[in-house]
Parts: C-alpha cells; structure tokens; sequence
C-alpha cells in the first residue's frame, strides 16, 4: 500500500475520498491532500451569511483540524496539473502521483456576463457576506434574484434565496415596498421533479414572486441598474442577487483535461481517460447537479475504485447518482428533494414537504460531516 495518492481540492468530494481511505488504510494511506483555502464552508451557509443568521467566521472550519491518519492536507496553489504524468506542480513544489483525483470544484466566470462582478453575487460565501449589508438596507424599489448561466452549483439555492428574502422585508414591514423577481434560466425552479417545482412555484405565488424561468441574465449595467436578459429584455433593479457562470478552474481548463468546460468521467467509476486519474465532484460531467452531496457521493464511489485497484479486488458497485437537497421555503420551514440521475432513462425525484423532521435531518447532515472531517 505505498502507491502515492494525490486528491486536488478539499471541498466536499476531496475529504470525503480522503477520510475513506483513512479509515481504510490508516498511517498507510499516503494521502496529500491540496486546497489553496484555509478553510471548508458548507455550500448552504451563504444564505445564513447573506441573511445575518451568522458570520463568515462562524461557518468556517479550518483545515488545520482535519487529522486523518494517512493524509497530509497541504495549503498550496495548483499551478499546472499532467494527467499524463500524474504529476501536480504547485506554488511549492512538485507532487508525483500513482493516483491523481481531480476534486477542484467549479469556479464563477464573471466575465461571461458583462458588467457582473463579485459584488452582485451572492454564491460565495465571501460574495454573500459583501452583500448582507445591501441586503439589511434594502428597504423599498425591486430586488432581482438572477441565474446568470446554467449548470450551477446548489440548484435550489436561488429559489431559497428569493423565499428567504421575502422572509427579510416581511420582518423588516417593508415588503409591500418592494418587489422580488427571480429569473432562472431552467424550465422550472427543479427539473427533475416536478412535484418540488409546484411546490417552490406555489410559494412564490402566495409571496408575490415573480418567477422568470428559461431566461439568463446575459449581461449588467451597474451604472444604469439593468440586467439583461438572453432574450433582449431587461429588468431594473435596486438590488441585484446575482449567480455567476460556472466552468473548471482555469488549471483544470489549462492541463487539457476539460471538454466544454469540465472534465469528462466515466459516471458509473469516476474514472478519467487517463489510467489512475479520477475526477469528483462540480469539475466534472458526471451526469449529476453540481452539489456537495453528490460530489460526497462521487468520492465515496471513486475511493472504492482507489482501494479494489490497490488491493486487487473487483471493481465495486457503480454510482447511482442518487442524493438529497435540502430546501428552505421561507417561514423557517425545511422541505427537500431526493432526486435520481443515474438508474433510470430520466432523471427522477421526490419531493419531501417541509417538516420538523426535515429541519432536524438538515442539521445532522452537517453536524456528521463536520464531525467525520474535523473531529468537530
């Protein structure tokens, strides 16, 4: 068991593929783990961010605590990435692999919509705690919840954005002041279950919400306040909660690895077409959304393929692409969707209605995982 794994990105799919093999291979596990951050964040703390539910250092866990026999976690920047070669060139050195994983996420194009910049999105947990004092003194005009392009990351998150902010301007009495539009450049707000669509489309309705489906904001005038929309309309705005473009890092995009902006994967083992390089998460076409559960999914999967090839056992099953989004529906209720990619001819899914139960399964999703990555 001396074979050198290397596993780029500590997000979701990157802890999850090195805790397993921790915890299979103990102090053996020979496990460097890269991430340029110094901290993990739960993807669902932005809108806790946004919102004033807590603060930007509340929800980081720093990966200074993660201790996990076998894995080294090391704070460099990924420079140049050779799947060929399995060999990783970092702002401190060179990294030479048996076993390469490619778990870098997806990052935002900001220059794919004109006039977008951090300062109107809300996806990052940086980005949103910029704008949560925008949002605290917002009081009157119309607020623009917009998709700037699609696949993104969380894929309810800007439905639960525009409830929650309804939530906002209703304790605040100065709803009636203003108006919410949110334009979503997918069919409905859940394409994959269309039970959890008429839910999320029911509760925009009864909040006056003005839902845009099909369209993109394709460009902003900051100057003007006006987001263009991809079918030439516009919409004027006093506030602007913006999604950005997503594609693969610019390395990723750089090594040759990524076809139409992200890396191709075998969907049923994770595997690349390079031999021993394997690829997780949002960086990747795998044939899921772009969300930590699946990229959690995707690495245990993968980490499997890493063990059986290492010990010379059959391959183990294939993913199913199965995972479960939590949703906030305002009025600090929990619903959620459990939706299948990958064992049918179609993408599936079932919605659950919110409950008590859902906000207690909520919590103790986060609560494991930061328990089983950071002893926390």
């Amino acid at each position: 068991m001396d074979a050198r794994i290397v596993v780029l990105g500590a997000g979701f799919g990157g802890l999850e593929l090195s805790t397993i093999l921790s915890q299979e291979l103990g102090e053996d596990a020979n496990v460097t783990l890269i991430d340029q951050g110094d901290a993990f964040v739960f993807g669902y703390s932005k809108l806790d961010v946004l919102f004033g539910r807590t603060t930007l250092d509340a929800v980081r866990l720093p990966y200074r605590d993660v201790a996990l026999p076998g894995v080294r976690l090391l704070r460099e920047t990924i420079v140049a990435i050779d799947p060929q070669a399995k060999r990783v060139t970092t702002d401190a050195g060179v990294h030479e692999a048996d076993v390469l994983v490619v778990a870098l996420g997806a990052d935002y194009d900001y220059a794919a919509t004109p006039g977008l910049t951090q300062e109107h999105e809300f996806y990052s947990v940086a980005g949103a705690a910029g704008l949560a004092p925008a949002v605290r003194s917002f009081s009157s005009g119309h607020a623009v919840v917009g998709v700037c392009g699609a696949p993104f990351k969380c894929p309810p998150a800007p439905s639960e954005c525009a409830l929650l902010l309804h939530d906002e301007l209703t304790r605040r009495g100065v709803r009636d002041a203003c108006r919410i539009s949110f334009v979503i450049p997918l069919p409905s707000p859940v394409p994959p279950s269309p039970e959890t669509s008429a839910a999320l489309t029911a509760a925009f309705a009864e909040r006056d919400i003005e839902l845009i489906t099909g369209r993109r904001v394709a460009a902003l005038d900051p100057a003007r306040k006006l987001a263009r929309l991809d079918d030439g309309g516009e919409l004027a705005f006093d506030l602007f909660l913006g999604v950005p473009k997503h594609r693969a890092p610019d390395v990723v995009l750089a090594s040759g690895m990524a076809e139409d902006g992200y890396v191709p994967v075998d969907s049923a083992t994770l595997a690349t077409r390079w031999p021993g390089v394997y690829a997780v998460g949002d960086v990747t076409t795998a044939g899921v959304p772009k969300a930590g559960v699946f990229a959690e999914g995707a690495a245990r999967v993968a980490a499997r393929g890493i063990l059986a090839r290492l010990r010379g056992d059959p391959p183990p099953a294939p993913y199913d692409g199965i995972g479960v989004c939590y949703i906030e529906f305002g009025d600090d209720r929990i619903g959620a969707v459990t939706v299948d990619f990958l064992s049918g001819p179609k993408p599936t899914g079932t919605f659950g209605a919110p409950s008590a139960e859902l906000r207690a399964e909520k919590e103790r999703f986060g609560a494991d995982r930061r328990a089983r990555w950071f002893g926390a």
